[in-house]
């Protein structure tokens, strides 16, 4: 996908695979989700039609009180966020920050274990989908 995330693609209708996502999600302890609609912002804003595209702010408690007791200004770089957006071809892509890119920006060996922590349950939650589309 990117320097700053991975993703997979899934045969799925738009909102089987959000509810996917935020179900596989929970199940690794990202309980605290926020949930931005970016088609609906676009719409009432610029008055801009756009195909369904939805950012996920997934917060593990545990993980950021880690993180943020490690590196008080880490909460900038969080929540992991997760976008699910509906391809031109009906897939939906299913995106995941990868939080190693916090550990590439601060010089903490705490934080580092955070990241690779987070990023080991995004890589389960992503594999889950991948399973869902079976």
């Amino acid at each position: 996908m990117s320097q700053y995330g991975f993703s997979t693609s899934v045969s799925l209708p738009f909102d089987v695979a959000v509810a996917g996502v935020i179900e596989a999600l929970k199940a690794e302890g990202f309980g605290d989700l926020t949930e931005i609609d970016v088609k609906a912002v676009m719409k009432a804003k610029l008055n801009v039609d756009r195909r369904s595209y939805r950012i996920l702010g997934a917060c593990n408690p545990q993980l950021a009180n880690r993180a943020i007791s490690a590196e008080p200004d880490i909460g900038l770089l969080l929540p992991c966020n997760v976008v699910v957006r509906e391809e031109e071809d009906g897939r939906v892509n299913v995106g995941f920050m990868d939080p190693a890119v916090m550990s590439k920006l601060v010089d903490n060996p705490e934080v580092l274990a955070v990241a690779t922590d987070a990023r080991q349950r995004l890589m389960r939650v992503r594999d889950a989908m991948v399973s869902l589309s079976r």
